[in-house]
């Protein structure tokens, strides 16, 4: 079992993870290297070429990242670098035993991501994202950018295609009474390295989670994939669902790089559909969600 798999499956405490951050010097990187700390993430270490033997907020610098985890025992590491150098620095990782990787970088392209696709399945281990707001489990670990308010524990897992919608469905979960054991995001590109399909198969048997929200959006098959695991496969878990972009126009780019529709390709009314008939009922608007998680979680 993987660290991920581990994690989602509620098979081991995330908060004695230790983590490297990967371009922990950058204005970006330290910037939410500091909200991560404070959120009681164990980051021991941070890597930037060149600036080996500095200090980041009490977090030691190393050169490499094999520097890194030979020296703290990292095996998580998060990325904050420019996508020109995300493919070397996620491939690094992993050859250092890093066995997750969190990749922030926008901009990626789709040809260094199946690399580091490929480099992760080489050592048995995962990426979320890029393009990804991160992963976190509600008040163990926070692996990204999102703000910490809208998480609280609970039993609902929030798989996403979007970063703010994430937090403001998640927000909106605990207004209305739940809470999140974990929210990932998948990220927004036409590829990503952790898909729906993957992500409901690690909560599969978690006890602890009691309902699933996909927050979907415009673009791709991959909330139609989901639809046809969860029927096909008997998913043992109630889901729900939103999907952005309903008023989109087609064959227009919407902020995301996979968000574009194509013909009747990757509409909210295909998605719809698909979940629909394999049971999954979708929101028409965020706030809706926690109306339909009422419905389906048993008291």
């Amino acid at each position: 079992m993987t660290i991920l798999e581990s994690w989602l499956a509620g098979a081991s405490d995330p908060s004695q993870s230790k983590v490297v951050v990967q371009g922990i010097t950058g204005k970006y990187g330290s910037f939410h290297t500091e909200q991560m700390i404070k959120y009681g993430t164990k980051v021991v270490a941070g890597v930037t070429p060149g600036k080996g033997g500095q200090t980041v907020l009490g977090v030691p610098v190393f050169n490499t990242v094999a520097e890194a985890t030979k020296a703290t025992g990292a095996e998580v590491s998060i990325v904050f670098v420019p996508a020109p150098s995300y493919l070397s620095a996620v491939t690094e990782a992993f050859e250092a035993g890093v066995h997750l990787v969190v990749g922030i970088t926008e901009r990626v392209p789709v040809r260094d991501t199946l690399k580091t696709i490929e480099a992760a399945r080489r050592v048995g281990g995962h990426i979320v994202g890029p393009n990804t707001p991160g992963l976190i489990i509600s008040g163990k670990i926070k692996l990204g950018i999102m703000p910490a308010q809208p998480f609280v524990p609970g039993p609902v897992v929030v798989f996403s295609r979007s970063g703010t919608l994430t937090y403001e469905i998640s927000d909106y979960i605990k207004r209305g009474g739940y809470g999140t054991f974990a929210a990932l995001g998948v990220g927004g590109d036409p590829i990503v390295s952790t898909n729906f399909i993957e992500c409901l198969e690690m909560v599969r048997g978690n006890s602890l989670v009691q309902a699933v929200v996909i927050n979907g959006e415009i673009g791709g098959d991959a909330e139609e994939r989901a639809a046809e695991y969860i029927a096909g496969t008997n998913f043992p878990k109630p889901v729900v669902a939103y999907i952005a972009g309903r008023s989109a126009p087609k064959e227009k780019k919407m902020g995301h790089a996979g968000a574009i529709i194509y013909g009747r390709a990757g509409t909210v009314e295909s998605k719809e559909k698909a979940l629909n008939e394999a049971g999954v009922p979708v929101a028409k608007m965020p706030w809706q969600v926690p109306e339909l998680l009422r419905q389906v979680i048993k008291k």
